[in-house]
């Protein structure tokens, strides 16, 4: 049996999931971020696939989504999706924490995911947090600001913003940017998934960080799946291949 509880943690509204008999024992923490406009919910298919290994999981809401938001949908936050994700990362140690003082993480066994939005903010935070132990990024990008370029001619009403405050908000994202400094990935085991297809977050960019650092020694832990054609979407498939993956990682 599995439980999902709804907790508040320093106001960031998560879910936690985790097997009902394993509910008070140190077990290894699993953060899975979800993607722009959707909300800790709409992720519960994965979480419950990585709670099913044995893991605790944790699924927060980002800035501005869920039970966070503020000032209308999250579709009107387009000019802060960058700002989202660093509120994320700055929030991570925060969840950590946590989860140490309330029912310890066995053997510090640290995993970090996500899809979309939730896979950028992945990549972000192994650039930042040597602590974290494997990670997985599902149709995400490891190069936030080639990304960030693509989306501002996608952004309605961009034009009227001013320019040097755009290129100060990209300034700030080379700090979390993982193409920029992948020997941070350090040996820890990553594993990325792309369709072909998808027409959100572009196949190429991540397959060619893939390719590039491949034969690196500190990305020799470092896996690429591809599914041909396909789109925007996480299948049932993939989500298991997720869940694999950590149990394979920590085990």
């Amino acid at each position: 049996m599995m439980i999902v509880e709804t907790k508040s943690i320093e106001n960031i509204p998560v879910l936690e999931v985790v097997l009902a008999d394993r509910k008070e024992d140190s077990l290894p923490l699993v953060i899975f971020y979800h993607g722009w406009t959707g909300c800790k919910e709409r992720v519960l298919t994965q979480g419950y696939e990585i709670a099913k290994k044995g893991f605790r999981v944790i699924l927060p809401d980002a800035l501005y989504h869920g039970d966070r938001e503020v000032g209308g949908p999250a579709e009107d936050h387009q000019i802060q999706f960058w700002q989202i994700i660093a509120n994320s990362v700055k929030e991570f140690p925060v969840l950590v924490n946590f989860y140490k003082k309330e029912f310890g993480i066995k053997d510090n066994k640290i995993g970090v995911s996500g899809l979309s939005m939730g896979g950028i903010t992945t990549c972000a935070l192994l650039n930042i947090y040597s602590e974290i132990t494997a990670a997985v990024c599902l149709m995400g990008s490891p190069r936030p600001v080639e990304f960030a370029r693509i989306l501002l001619g996608k952004i309605p009403g961009v034009q009227d913003v001013d320019p040097a405050y755009v290129e100060k908000e990209l300034e700030q994202l080379s700090i979390i940017d993982l193409s920029m400094n992948p020997q941070k990935i350090a040996g820890r085991p990553v594993h990325f998934w792309h369709a072909t297809g998808d027409r959100m977050v572009p196949y190429k960019p991540t397959k060619e960080f893939y390719d590039r650092i491949k034969d690196h020694s500190y990305a020799e832990n470092v896996t690429f799946s591809t599914t041909q054609g396909g789109g925007h979407k996480v299948s049932q498939a993939t989500t298991v291949e997720m869940a694999n993956k950590f149990a394979e990682y920590f085990d």
